[in-house]
């Protein structure tokens, strides 16, 4: 090209060069520029005062990638990993960070460090503000107490957002005002050493026979999806169950629900509605579609109750229509 324009002009190749070179970083300058009003208007179109105010924390604003973060240490809580008495710097932080969204206001996505005994009311928390809950999962091995790390996101306005945000952390807070050091959840109600749960009741309720061994009783439901173009159905993994021991009158459920991104969080609800605890948000497989994520649950009561309360998640997601139970 530098040729063609000395041609054309009647100038020495470097003449050409140098006036090339001049109107490339006078393009990159623009663009940079650009760029730079791109990031500055993204983050003046959040109102980062009011999400501090709302949250009770100040944030710090990442200007490159329009991003309004504020975090927390969980330094209210000792944590020992390995014996050696974790700082939080070593990834004992709570955040959330807001951005602008496509269609709405704001977008909002963070990680909440959680113990054993706060993280079913602050999940129930983040749903009843207009929160999702993404993934609940622990990070270490070897931690006293246990900790957990529970990840949300939403959509809406600032307010809304913010808000939401601050009921979870105020939940948490509630709970380790009540009692400073988290405390292992028990049942108040001892299970007995052999298990006697009467199938039938149950096989009425989720209209199948459910899989009998040593007075416990187990049902799988499976659904179909695909992973590496080879299908892959119940016993490859790709089912929900749920398997009840104990007694008729006290009883346990223990279980995995494998749906879908859409029919995830109104599983959740559900479950969490009935006072199910929901104890892992995970995937179980890469490269399937469609995209199963999984979820693991534990509930005490009565076991018919239990069993109306897990086929109630089932038809609230819309799990009973998908999947490829055999009938009774």
């Amino acid at each position: 090209m530098i040729d063609r324009h000395r041609c054309r002009l009647g100038l020495p190749p470097a003449a050409i060069r140098w006036f090339y070179n001049l109107i490339m970083k006078k393009i990159l300058a623009t663009g940079l520029v650009f760029a730079s009003f791109i990031y500055t208007s993204t983050a003046a179109d959040l109102n980062t005062a009011r999400i501090d105010e709302l949250t009770g924390l100040k944030g710090n604003m990442n200007e490159k990638e329009g991003v309004y973060r504020i975090s927390f240490p969980r330094s209210d809580v000792k944590v020992a990993v390995d014996g050696w008495q974790m700082p939080t710097f070593m990834g004992l932080g709570t955040w959330a960070a807001f951005t602008k969204g496509s269609k709405i206001e704001a977008l909002v996505m963070g990680d909440t460090v959680v113990f054993e005994d706060e993280v079913n009311d602050a999940m129930s928390a983040a749903f009843e503000n207009g929160l999702s809950v993404t993934a609940l999962h622990n990070h270490f091995f070897f931690d006293q107490p246990k900790v957990y790390f529970m990840h949300i996101e939403g959509q809406g306005t600032v307010v809304q957002l913010a808000t939401a945000v601050r009921k979870v952390y105020d939940k948490i807070k509630e709970i380790r005002a009540a009692n400073p050091q988290p405390k292992n959840s028990v049942g108040s109600k001892a299970l007995p050493d052999k298990s006697s749960i009467s199938p039938e009741p149950l096989n009425q309720i989720f209209g199948l026979s459910g899989e009998v061994n040593n007075g416990m009783v187990k049902f799988t439901i499976g659904r179909t999806a695909t992973m590496h173009g080879v299908k892959v159905e119940k016993d490859m993994g790709v089912n929900t169950w749920a398997a009840f021991a104990g007694t008729d009158d006290n009883a346990v459920v223990d279980g995995d629900f494998a749906v879908t991104e859409d029919e995830l969080q109104q599983s959740l609800k559900s479950l969490r509605q009935a006072g199910i605890n929901i104890v892992a948000i995970h995937s179980h497989m890469t490269y399937e579609s469609p995209r199963i994520l999984f979820f693991h649950y534990w509930g005490r009561g009565p076991a018919k109750q239990l069993a109306q309360e897990i086929k109630e998640a089932l038809l609230v997601s819309g799990l009973s229509t998908v999947t490829t139970a055999v009938a009774r």
